[in-house]
Formats: structure tokens, C-alpha cells, sequence
């Protein structure tokens, strides 16, 4: 697979496209960020997170209203959701999981299903990686599981809640997949990074 690094304002195509990550200036496709090509496609490596209705995101509550909340969500622009969403009580500091119903004009999202976290980790990644931590078919984040016992959420927008097991090894796991996420053989580095770690050897589940 051919693979190229790019540069914020290099060329990508001859034609005007609407990718993530670019912009088009007189009908050509131009990176306004730092990615990667790889055959026809381009892979941001940097870039801010917007909501996008069906995503799954965690937030911290950061204003409490008579009527709801406004939320943070790693993220220029912020979510809200209504008191009408949940019987649950929260506060300004929470940590929450939900779901982007609608986004507006200004790409401020209307959130559904808030659910709270308790205890656990927060990370934060580029919002861009989150694919590759996930892995094909879930398969990366199978394999961080299997390792650690941890339970992890990941929301789209970056931004990861690890809960129980070996939380350290977890996050140690994700950062290095967030640093080495444009590289080949990731998947293999990943699989000898855990079992050096645990001693442990992969299960066949997710060595696939």
C-alpha cells in the first residue's frame, strides 16, 4: 500500500473533493492538515472534532441550566441536552457518555441518552485515530481488553473513559496506537507490546 505523508496546503487531487481535512481552491483538492495518503484516500492526523448526528461521545458537564446542560466535547463547539433526556441528576464536572441527535447551523449538538460515569480514567486523543484504536472489526480494542480487563468507552469525538483492570497498561496501549496510528504493522507492534507487558500470550479472538 503506498503511503505519503502531506503537509497542511499541499496538493492531494486534481479535482475538487470534499474530504475531511482538505479544502478545494480553484477546483483541487488541498490538506489543511497534517495526514496521510494512502492510495486514493487521505487520513488526517490532526484535526478538531464535529458532532456528527449518531455519534457516540463522552462529555464533562460544564454548565448546569434550569431546563439542562451544556457539555464539553473536546471540541470547538459544544453539546446540550435536555432535563426531558434522563431522571438522572447531574452535576458541573460530571463525566458523561451520549449520543449527537442533531447539530445546528454553528455545529452545536443536541445530545441524547446522557448516561454518568463513576470512578475511572479519562484520555483524550486526536479525534482522527479513534479508527485505528478501535481497530477492524473492533479488533484492536478486543485486544486491549483481553489484556487489561478494562472497560473502555470510546466516544468519536477523542475522548476515552477506561474503567477497571489495568487501567496504567490500558492507557499506556492507547497513547503509543495514538502516536505510531500512521504507521504499517501497528497491529502486530501492539499485540508484542501487550504480551512483553502481561506475559501473556493474545487469545485467537483478537489476534485476528
Amino acid at each position: 500500500m503506498m503511503q505519503k505523508i502531506i503537509s497542511p496546503g499541499e496538493q492531494l487531487f486534481e479535482k475538487p473533493l470534499d474530504l475531511e481535512g482538505t479544502f478545494v481552491d480553484d477546483g483541487r483538492t488541498y490538506a489543511s492538515v497534517m495526514g496521510l495518503v494512502r492510495d486514493d484516500r487521505f487520513v488526517p492526523l490532526k484535526g478538531h472534532y464535529l458532532p456528527v448526528p449518531g455519534d457516540y461521545v463522552v462529555g464533562i458537564v460544564i454548565v448546569e441550566k434550569f431546563s439542562g446542560y451544556i457539555v464539553e466535547l473536546h471540541s470547538p463547539y459544544e453539546g446540550n441536552f435536555s432535563n426531558r433526556e434522563t431522571r438522572e441528576a447531574f452535576a458541573v464536572g460530571d463525566v458523561i457518555s451520549a449520543k449527537v441527535a442533531e447539530v445546528n447551523e454553528v455545529h452545536a449538538a443536541t445530545l441524547v441518552e446522557p448516561r454518568k460515569f463513576s470512578g475511572g480514567t479519562i484520555l483524550e486523543v486526536d479525534y482522527v485515530k479513534v479508527p485505528r484504536i478501535i481497530g477492524k472489526n473492533g479488533s484492536m480494542l478486543a485486544m486491549i481488553r483481553d489484556f487489561t480487563g478494562c472497560d473502555l468507552f470510546i466516544g468519536k469525538n477523542g475522548r476515552i473513559y477506561l474503567r477497571g483492570g489495568n487501567t496504567t497498561l490500558a492507557s499506556m496501549a492507547i497513547m503509543k496506537i495514538d502516536a505510531e496510528a500512521h504507521t504499517p504493522g501497528l497491529t502486530d507492534r501492539m499485540r508484542e507490546f501487550l504480551e512483553a507487558a502481561t506475559g501473556k500470550k493474545a487469545s485467537p479472538e483478537s489476534s485476528v
